[in-house]
């Protein structure tokens, strides 16, 4: 479709399928051709045209190629739902497949490969061996994929049709994008596969290097895959293959460098064949420059090549992304050494003192890392890190002395001497990895700071209101104290320390080590020596060091997300084969909808409902047109959805369909989770979904995409969410009024609630003292206080773990000894920008809790109470 082809998509008009009905029977082509890509336009925003499905079937029989292409791309949607009626295009595919014009032999039997339905396969056959060994090469190469999907449908059939021997035929065709086609065709089908498929020989090697120079960029990069699987008998052979592929390095797409650089079985692994030193030499020469080139690309580009860099082993820009620059990081530790840790040293330095605080501490952690690392460059990298301490920024301070703390325990002993300076930031200190950091420097060497008491002392003040990870290390450093200076002032530290962490603490951690503690000191002494001073093993930077085993499947799988990723495919790829058929369809899907140009992006034919998150401008998650065929039909999605939902229409009320459903939050969206039980008697399908105007303008982000509803089964859904749509006047309330229709029965109305809590945003939590500064910001006026008496708290850390699960984040925790009460700090954020501060007092064990929130919308507090209720009383 071209640009003024957009009018197709605003009609929304009463009766429009009668209207597109009569215009698809015109006698005259234009308006025949217009009422088609109204048919498409609609389908693609969602709406059910399988009614439509005799009606667009007639229109196949033209010779206009523009109006065929949306016809099969009709067909390809709605065939694997009526694929009684597909069968009535069979014989226009077979008519097709022999057209003297050879764009529409190749678009039949493509169309044909992509409608998945057996009774259509056995039809297939025929057209796809007469195109196979068709004189057009576009033919036979739109054919030789056209094998793989057959494959995936019925292997059998393949195997005993002998489309396998075809396409090892093909191999040796006079075309190299045929030759491409067909290495891509056998290497996916040799991926589902356990039985050897595809093998290359010299015969076939020597084709597949002649194919190279002349096919496409794409056709480069399947070939060099199958490349990378073929070790080289001799010397002789290995170097023939690099001389021919080298040439790729100067190739402009980066994907064909990846491809060549990072597979080490295409280069690296034939060197190892290579005897000739300088051959070897000009190779790495000649492969650095190209990578290094993409390191200068965009910044997505860059961050592939990283990660693919980064496998296999240029300083940080002051406008990468950060994404970018983390990943530079990495590889410049890995590549410091005793010769350029000056020269790198210099760079972290520099990085130390930019704005991006995520990366100042990288980048101060990196020094640290280095100092573990280079045991000739640790005094280099502590006296850097002094010079950062002296600048007095707080985050940098704080990053500075926790991986000084690491220091001292892969250098015991050595650099003591830098405590005193640590000593004079303590004020700086207020996140807990520093302060617990801190904590520990002191107690290791208490012998040796004279005023070692005093200063965990200032500790101890806020000992209740720490951390567990802070609370742990001032008993163990207490501990260490009293036993290096058993003195006065050390065994009242002691007690103090050990009464709070078994009475006034429910962390069984720290309960149970400070019992542990109390038992040895007050039975042996010296058996507590002997396990609290025992000599500590020296540590080492592994943080980033792969498994032999996961870094071997890395390497062998380079230039594919695994690299980028850094974890196998198995982990986040169940049904691979799926995936690869993905890019040939959405290929057909762009060629489909413009006759000029093969490249034409699918995104440009999808709806503009806003994403989900309400992001303006983004298209939302539109109906997959091609999904069902590829396999992508979210199987995984609706067994995670099979949890018990609230009934919101009953079977009664609804004539046999039952609906229940809930909005929940999903990886960082707003989802409406719905359940659809027909226990009628009639299929029922053609749902569509609507919400009335509400608090939080909630809407559709997409069509609700619901199979054919057969009688006896349920489906379930995932329905993306948007926010500010449809916002309803007056005062806030929970309710959502929602509309469901269908094609049988009359329109059902119900309503239900709206869970803050599923709005709820990742962004909600607050530093500490950011908290206290915007809670004075708020007016007092602002505040509001309920109690919850049929509330009861057992657990303060289960209760806490609760809470954040719903993104309302912990801030603070503090101790009440005169009413034995908790007090429990939080936040939580409702787009756009509506913050909650909350305050909770509770007696654990006893019902009732006071809730605090403060807010700069007062009129959404009743809504938080009422989701706090609900939280804490499951």
């Amino acid at each position: 479709m071209s640009g003024h082809d957009s009018k197709y998509f605003t009609t929304t008009k009463k009766g429009e399928i009668h209207e597109l009905k009569e215009e698809l029977n015109s006698q005259y082509k234009d308006k025949k051709k217009d009422a088609v890509k109204k048919v498409i336009a609609a389908m693609t925003v969602g709406k059910d045209v399988s009614m439509l499905f005799t009606d667009v079937v007639n229109c196949m029989q033209t010779e206009n190629l523009e109006l065929k292409k949306l016809v099969y791309l009709y067909l390809i949607n709605y065939a694997k739902s009526q694929p009684d009626l597909a069968i009535l295009a069979v014989n226009t595919f077979v008519k097709d497949s022999q057209d003297p014009n050879p764009l529409i032999r190749a678009l039949a039997v493509r169309t044909m490969g992509c409608i998945r339905v057996d009774k259509i396969t056995e039809y297939l056959c025929d057209p796809l061996q007469r195109c196979l060994k068709d004189d057009d090469p576009y033919v036979r190469k739109t054919a030789a994929i056209c094998v793989a999907k057959l494959h995936d449908i019925n292997a059998e059939l393949v195997e005993d049709r002998g489309f396998l021997e075809i396409l090892k035929d093909l191999i040796s065709d006079s075309n190299p994008m045929v030759v491409a086609n067909a290495v891509a065709a056998l290497a996916e089908i040799q991926e589902g596969t356990t039985k050897i498929i595809f093998e290359i020989t010299n015969h076939t090697l020597f084709k597949l290097l002649a194919a190279l120079n002349e096919c496409t960029e794409w056709g480069q990069v399947f070939i060099l895959d199958a490349l990378s699987r073929y070790k080289a008998k001799d010397v002789r052979d290995a170097e023939n293959i690099v001389e021919r592929v080298t040439p790729r390095l100067q190739h402009a797409n980066c994907a064909v460098i990846t491809s060549l650089t990072s597979r080490p079985q295409v280069i690296l692994q034939q060197m190892e064949l290579i005897t000739s030193t300088d051959v070897v030499r000009n190779l790495c020469k000649k492969m650095a420059p190209p990578l290094v080139t993409l390191i200068s690309a965009e910044p997505e580009i860059q961050y592939v090549a990283l990660r693919n860099i980064n496998l296999i082993v240029f300083f940080c820009k002051y406008n990468d992304p950060i994404y970018v620059k983390m990943e530079k990081l990495e590889i410049m530790i890995k590549l410091a050494s005793d010769r350029n840790i000056d020269q790198v040293l210099l760079e972290f330095k520099e990085y130390a003192t930019e704005v991006d605080v995520d990366f100042v501490r990288k980048a101060v952690r990196a020094i640290g890392r280095c100092a573990i690392k280079l045991e000739r460059a640790a005094e280099r990298c502590i006296s850097v890190l002094l010079e950062l301490i002296k600048l007095k920024v707080n985050y940098v301070v704080q990053e500075a002395i926790v991986v000084i703390k690491d220091i001292f325990r892969r250098y015991p002993n050595t650099y003591e001497s830098i405590i005193a300076t640590l000593c004079e930031n303590l004020d700086n200190l207020d996140e807990p990895e520093a302060k617990a950091s801190m904590i520990w420097i002191i107690g290791e060497y208490a012998e040796r700071i004279d005023n070692a008491d005093e200063l965990l002392e200032g500790f101890l003040e806020t000992f209740p209101e720490e951390t567990a990870q802070v609370q742990l290390q001032l008993l163990t450093a207490t501990v260490k104290l009293f036993l290096k200076k058993p003195t006065e002032g050390p065994q009242q530290m002691i007690q103090v320390v050990l009464n709070n962490a078994t009475q006034e603490t429910d962390n069984p951690d720290l309960r149970d080590r400070a019992y542990i503690y109390w038992r040895l000191l007050s039975t042996d002494p010296e058996a507590a020596k002997d396990v609290v001073l025992a000599e500590k093993p020296t540590i080492n930077d592994d943080s980033n060091m792969l498994e032999p085993s996961l870094l071997d499947e890395l390497l062998s799988n380079i230039a594919t997300l695994a690299s980028v990723y850094h974890k196998p495919p198995d982990s986040f790829v169940s049904r691979v084969r799926a995936t690869v058929q993905r890019d040939d369809d959405e290929e057909y899907a762009a060629e489909s909808l413009d006759p000029e140009s093969s490249s034409a992006p699918v995104s440009e034919i999808t709806t503009s409902v806003a994403a989900p998150g309400g992001v303006p401008g983004q298209p939302a998650a539109a109906p997959d047109l091609l999904g069902d065929l590829m396999g992508l039909d979210g199987s995984a999605d609706q067994q995670s959805m099979t949890r018990s939902l609230p009934v919101l229409l009953s079977a009664s009320a609804g004539q046999g369909l039952q609906i229940s459903g809930k909005l929940v939050r999903r990886n960082g969206q707003v989802v409406y989770s719905l359940t659809f039980e027909n226990s009628s008697q009639i299929p029922l399908d053609g749902f569509m979904i609507q919400f009335n105007k509400n608090t939080f303008g909630l809407a559709a982000a997409a069509p609700l995409q619901l199979p054919p509803l057969v009688p006896g089964r349920s489906e379930s859904v995932a329905l993306p969410m948007v926010m500010y749509q449809n916002v309803a006047p007056g005062p806030p309330n929970s309710l959502l009024q929602v509309a469901v229709k269908n094609n049988q029965q009359p329109v059902w109305y119900f309503n239900d609630k709206i869970s803050i809590e599923a709005l709820f945003g990742e962004d909600g939590k607050m530093e500490r003292q950011h908290f206290l500064e915007t809670w004075k910001t708020i007016p007092d006026s602002h505040e509001f206080i309920k109690e919850l008496p049929s509330v009861c708290v057992n657990s303060v850390e289960s209760a806490i773990q609760k809470l954040q699960a719903t993104n309302l984040f912990f801030i603070a925790r503090r101790a009440q000894k005169e009413t034995r009460q908790e007090l429990l700090y939080l936040s939580a954020k409702v787009p756009p920008n509506i913050v909650f501060l909350l305050e909770l007092a509770t007696v654990v064990g006893t019902a009732g809790v006071k809730c605090a929130v403060k807010t700069v919308s007062p009129e959404m507090a009743p809504l938080l109470f009422d989701a706090l209720e609900a939280l804490l009383s499951t």
